[in-house]
């Protein structure tokens, strides 16, 4: 089996509480004292069943290839992928219409792990990469995402634009995002109907072909000088409009009221 190494509060917490992976050790610097999420991250992995090592810091430098650890690393299994049939299940265990995103070559671990976090905010049922030349879901991707992704279905897949013909005969509509003089604005669409939102690489936007096989495509309304916006910015702002579209369906239910980094919250989760 491979493994690797988790790192950061949320990233570590996360993966533990989503128990979907093999967790072999918990490592913590020598000097992190035993309280606020530290604290929930021992007795999750003790729960888990997980052994817990103090290490010096250097040792858990090396495993987060020197990025921002937070004094903790989580040796476990790769990331988990699943099926599109798993997906358009959780939509209808749910007994909702599909709520997907399509990641045409997205490269930017950070933008990748934003656009997670708001997707599994808003309650999306999956999301789709293409195995080759884009993303995968790497540490820093779980990292960037606070853990959020640890809780989605995330499915490879050889073909994008295939994979889109097929979420169609499942009655999804393929609803891109792009800019433009011609292409119509997000907010004169209604968006509540199953719903697949394809999000174009930083810089290039969607491949033609992805861009051809959508059902729609849409723009967001901009008034300043600017002339676009960062993918991960306008992917969860056309996020937060297709879940309003729906009547903020399920929002009784969902996590993010009163659960950790608090409902809407900036400042719960870093």
């Amino acid at each position: 089996m491979v493994f690797e190494f988790l790192y950061g509060h949320w990233a570590v917490m996360e993966s533990l509480r989503a128990g979907r992976r093999k967790f072999e050790k918990l490592l913590i610097t020598e000097s992190t004292e035993e309280k606020g999420i530290v604290a929930e991250i021992i007795t999750t992995a003790n729960e888990r069943g997980v052994p817990i090592k103090r290490v010096p810091r250097r040792i858990i430098d090396d495993a987060a290839n020197g990025a921002n650890h937070q004094n903790v690393a989580l040796r476990t299994s790769v990331y988990p992928y699943a099926a599109l049939e798993e997906v358009l299940a959780v939509a209808e265990t749910r007994g909702e219409k599909p709520f997907v995103v399509l990641l045409d070559l997205l490269k930017d671990p950070q933008n990748v792990g934003s656009l997670m976090r708001v997707g599994e905010a808003v309650g999306i049922h999956g999301v789709f990469i293409q195995e080759r030349r884009g993303v995968e879901i790497t540490p820093s991707v779980v990292n960037a995402s606070s853990g959020a992704v640890e809780h989605l279905k995330v499915v490879q897949v050889v073909n994008l634009a295939q994979t889109m013909n097929t979420l169609k005969e499942h009655d999804v509509w393929m609803v891109g995002l792009d800019a433009g003089p011609n292409v119509p604005p997000i907010d004169k669409t209604d968006l509540n109907m199953g719903i697949g939102l394809v999000l174009g690489s930083e810089g290039e936007g969607m491949r033609r072909l992805v861009r051809d096989t959508c059902d729609l495509v849409l723009c967001l309304p901009m008034r300043g000088s600017v002339a676009s916006l960062n993918v991960a910015t306008a992917g969860a702002i056309a996020l937060y409009s297709a879940w309003q579209a729906r009547g903020w369906q399920g929002w009784a239910h969902a996590s993010g009221a009163g659960g950790t980094g608090g409902a809407g919250s900036a400042g719960g989760k870093k």
